[in-house]
């Protein structure tokens, strides 16, 4: 049984007294939790939520990092540099970073790379655009990503990668996809990962749902066979509302 990771991406926004803030009405909500808590806080705040999550269940995540390990990238920041602060997790190739930063497979493919050179537990994103899913074109889209961006990993770095299915049009618009479509996206890329690494390394994979989760939708997505939690956004930004989503499976 593949444990739920719900996982929170802050996003640009959070100043650090709102992060102290967030943490101390958000931990008595879901200290009680079976689900995996993550919380994903701009550079500027992290080291203020791992002080604040110390003692707590809650584990911090970085929303991006750089693939080399030091050098002259102006205004990057290295695995390393996350790993010697004490962050667990990283979001890997957000869409937005895809749509606004010129990520592509290949990065994605380098920084999943170095994330698990130094520990890290990447979490990658993968999803398609509303253009894309209407034309019928949705499992290409997805599958190539899972394929291009997961590529020669070990048994151990696949077993231990996450993958959060995002479909681009359900960000941030308040649309959903059902269930039932999420489910099947989440099979599609299952099964592209057993394509390439084995069935039993592709049960290991925990898969993400996200795109606008929040607590009325939350259990009946996490419920569902193939979704093993969720990437939330805006929704993560509210204790009251987050811990309803932790806590609904």
């Amino acid at each position: 049984m593949r444990k739920k990771i719900i996982a929170g991406n802050w996003k640009m926004n959070k100043l650090p007294n709102e992060t102290i803030s967030f943490f101390e009405e958000f931990v008595p909500l879901v200290k009680d939790t079976k689900n995996e808590v993550v919380i994903c806080a701009p550079y500027t705040d992290l080291f203020y939520a791992i002080l604040s999550a110390q003692n707590t269940n809650i584990k911090i995540g970085a929303q991006n990092m750089h693939w080399e390990e030091n050098g002259a990238y102006t205004g990057e920041v290295s695995p390393q540099m996350l790993k010697a602060i004490g962050v667990e997790y990283v979001i890997i190739g957000h869409s937005e970073r895809r749509q606004y930063f010129a990520e592509t497979d290949e990065t994605v493919n380098k920084k999943l790379k170095a994330a698990h050179n130094v520990g890290l537990k990447p979490i990658v994103c993968v999803g398609e655009s509303l253009e894309q899913r209407e034309s019928g074109n949705a499992k290409e889209i997805v599958t190539k990503q899972v394929k291009m961006g997961l590529k020669d990993l070990t048994n151990e770095q696949i077993a231990s990668t996450i993958v959060a299915y995002e479909p681009i049009w359900a960000i941030g618009t308040g649309k959903t996809a059902t269930k039932e479509d999420a489910n099947e996206t989440i099979k599609w890329i299952r099964e592209e990962i057993e394509n390439m690494y084995g069935k039993e390394n592709a049960d290991k994979v925990i898969i993400q749902y996200g795109g606008s989760v929040k607590s009325s939708n939350a259990k009946e997505l996490f419920e569902m066979s193939d979704i093993d939690g969720g990437l939330v956004g805006g929704a993560s930004l509210k204790p009251d509302e987050f811990s309803k989503i932790v806590n609904a499976v």
